[in-house]
């Protein structure tokens, strides 16, 4: 039977009325679970999934983001300076410039020890750093540094911006390999140290411990080179000087020797300032008494008395 308009105008606005209708649709259910089991077991309704994840990807991305910038903070941390240690004694740098500023200028670089050590008494020549003058000073007569540093460490020597001498000192004496060169980078002579004393060096003692030195004649290739000393019995410093090329060169110093003073200079000689210069008579350059007094230098005082024990020289530095 035919349908009337009416029921046709009814069973389109049903048809509308279904198509507006809201409903709840999860991607994980299947079509014949019902509503309850739907909002249990979606995952879009379930509060412990991605909210949780969320926060676990954050905690996570924070831990990295800490652990780059402790990395970052250690990289751009400067080093700490590894201290100066030379043969296990802590040491510190220093320097000192003489002479005319330019080509001529002499720059010395070397090492202290910064916990001082008391010198070998015996050692030929101690050498130290004199702070307040910013010079290295040297000691013969055995007498107290004071305030003084002991050298100890590398040692640099350079002129007009080139090295002229190398070597190192260890307790304030000379030791190791020590080099001199001319402005030309050629090497002009070189000498080995055991503390203070020539690797090659006749060494003679008073007694047969070896505990009491006589003298030390140094030897470099089967010539007299370097720092020559003598000692009396008693212990007291009798001569030291240099040699070189097998002559006596510089000063040469003669000492009291009073058994119960320090080392109590009594003549200072002068010799060639090279030994490939000619040789010649030594000069008296100074004189002192028994007290330490300086009694005679050489053209400029002469307080001396007529009697005098230099043994075979006389006033103007010729011998008789």
């Amino acid at each position: 039977m035919p349908l009337s308009r009416l029921q046709l105008s009814l069973f389109a606005v049903l048809l509308l009325l279904g198509a507006c209708s809201k409903k709840t649709v999860s991607f994980s259910s299947k079509p014949d679970q019902d509503m309850g089991n739907l909002a249990l077991s979606d995952t879009l309704t379930q509060n412990s999934d991605t909210t949780n994840l969320l926060n676990k990807r954050v905690a996570m991305t924070k831990e990295q983001e800490q652990q780059a910038k402790e990395k970052d903070k250690k990289a751009q941390r400067k080093p700490k300076k590894k201290k100066n240690i030379f043969l296990g004694e802590p040491i510190k740098k220093a320097y000192t410039k003489s002479g005319p500023k330019g080509r001529n200028q002499v720059v010395e670089i070397f090492y202290y020890m910064r916990t001082p050590q008391k010198t070998d008494p015996f050692a030929p020549i101690r050498y130290y750093y004199d702070a307040h003058k910013r010079r290295i000073v040297q000691d013969r007569a055995g007498v107290d540094p004071g305030d003084n540093k002991v050298l100890h460490g590398p040692y640099k020597k350079m002129q007009g911006g080139k090295v002229v001498e190398t070597g190192f000192f260890a307790v304030g004496t000379r030791h190791l390999r020590w080099e001199r060169l001319n402005k030309d980078n050629i090497l002009v002579s070189k000498a080995h140290y055991e503390k203070g004393f020539p690797r090659d060096a006749n060494i003679t003692y008073y007694d047969g411990a070896q505990k009491q030195l006589k003298e030390v004649v140094p030897y470099v290739d089967g010539k007299l080179e370097g720092d020559y000393v003598r000692y009396l019995e008693s212990g007291k410093r009798d001569w030291d000087g240099q040699f070189e090329n097998g002559k006596k060169i510089g000063l040469w110093n003669k000492y009291w020797g009073f058994r119960n003073l320090p080392n109590r200079l009594h003549y200072v000689y002068q010799y060639p300032e090279s030994g490939y210069e000619p040789e010649a008579e030594p000069i008296l350059l100074r004189e002192y008494n028994r007290n330490g007094v300086l009694v005679y230098e050489k053209d400029k005082l002469d307080r001396r008395d007529a009697v005098t024990d230099r043994p075979g020289i006389n006033r103007t530095g010729g011998r008789k």
